[in-house]
């Protein structure tokens, strides 16, 4: 009695667990892999029903149920590899499941026992979850759900593993149509419930946090130029500088303002701004590393910290990005009307943080306003500063040496 409620239970939580992926891939607009998620409780609920609805002595009952549980567990695998965007070989689990099933082929042929039989599905179970925990291990960062859910894939695959074997030591084996009758089918059917549970419910957790993840990174993302919001670049830049210290690290920043701008609104509208602001913000990305970090600290201003850069390197990038937007064809204006841009840059001075440096190149981008616009200014007093200071430390090291 207590196996057929399982029976029906089992399935109706996995339908339920469909319904629940597939409402965070379509409401969340999610990745693909909440969807794989969605087919692998699918195919689980499909295949725990068949193992109760379907004649144990029947030929073909263990290749239907292995079938179904093995498509679960590769899309299952897939899935969590590709939220950690790690590869996962999909021919190498279709390997597992071949030379799994062709096992299982010749053990049904063979023997009328289930104990080979166990033997064999769950192992083919088993390296399909090591398989993904394995993959998602690469992963280079990793958050607190995210090792949840490589911890409950490698815990699954070594359950796969000593379940069966531990069970029928002490049980024994059965034929297949007393199936249902043993004791492992019993352990089987509240095993499988619980597992399915917890590799349910972490799998939502993780998509829940991915979620509100997203959705804090839009929220830091400005959404005409896809740069970070002013409020996200500056507590990431004090956190970059804190690091550029403790690794005496050289870093930069540049200031960039789109020249003549409240005159682009006021000719060709607000939509033509919107398109100039877009276009700036393109060649900033298109221009700068991945080590490097932008974003759009005001109407038309922007801002460049670049990571493990002297003043002169920084230089070099603001030119080339002035360079590209000078020539740049701003959707909506005429084609022979360009805009240009001018820029400000200064490296960091130790010791110094974010409201300094920034004040510095500020001043520097100013200093290519009044001096005609369209240009690079570097930071000549925090140059000097530099060169003062090296003196006064020479000086101070010859001193100690004559002491």
């Amino acid at each position: 009695m207590r196996e057929q409620i399982l029976g029906l239970i089992t399935p109706m939580m996995a339908m339920v667990f469909v319904v629940v992926f597939l409402v965070l891939w379509r409401r969340g607009r999610m990745g693909d892999y909440v969807l794989a998620f969605a087919g692998a409780y699918f195919f689980f609920g499909l295949g725990f029903l068949a193992t109760h609805a379907v004649d144990p002595g029947q030929w073909y009952v263990f290749h239907l149920t292995q079938g179904l549980y093995s498509l679960g567990s590769v899309v299952a695998v897939w899935g969590a590899a590709r939220r950690m965007g790690q590869p996962i070989s999909l021919t190498g689990l279709g390997i597992v499941y071949l030379l799994s099933a062709t096992t299982l082929a010749v053990a049904v042929a063979l023997s009328s026992q289930t104990e080979p039989r166990l033997y064999i599905v769950n192992a083919g179970y088993a390296v399909m979850f090591l398989m993904g925990a394995l993959a998602m291990l690469q992963a280079q960062r990793r958050t607190a759900i995210d090792t949840l859910v490589i911890l409950l894939f490698a815990v699954s695959s070594a359950q796969f593993l000593i379940r069966p074997v531990l069970t029928l030591l002490l049980a024994g084996g059965s034929e297949a149509s007393a199936y249902r009758e043993s004791i492992y089918y019993s352990v089987l059917s509240v095993a499988v419930t619980i597992q399915s549970l917890m590799t349910a419910v972490t799998l939502v957790g993780a998509c829940v946090y991915d979620q509100i993840k997203a959705v804090r990174e839009q929220a830091e993302v400005d959404g005409l130029t896809g740069l970070r919001t002013r409020r996200a670049f500056e507590q990431d830049v004090v956190e970059l500088l804190e690091r550029a210290k403790q690794e005496c690290l050289p870093v930069s920043l540049v200031v960039a303002d789109i020249d003549h701008f409240k005159a682009v609104n006021d000719v060709w509208g607000h939509q033509v701004g919107d398109h100039a602001i877009a276009q700036f913000g393109q060649i900033i990305t298109g221009t700068i590393r991945d080590s490097d970090l932008a974003g759009r600290i005001g109407g038309e201003e922007f801002c460049i910290l670049a990571w493990n850069c002297d003043e002169t390197a920084a230089v070099t990038m603001a030119e080339r990005i002035r360079a590209k937007f000078a020539h740049t064809q701003v959707e909506g204006m005429p084609d022979d009307h360009r805009l240009t841009a001018s820029f400000g840059a200064a490296g960091r001075i130790e010791g110094e943080g974010y409201g300094r440096l920034f004040a510095r190149t500020d001043a520097a981008l100013y200093r290519a306003k009044e001096g005609g616009r369209n240009r690079t200014v570097r930071d000549s007093a925090g140059k000097k500063r530099n060169v003062v200071t090296s003196i006064t430390q020479s000086v101070e090291e010859r001193r100690e040496a004559s002491v």
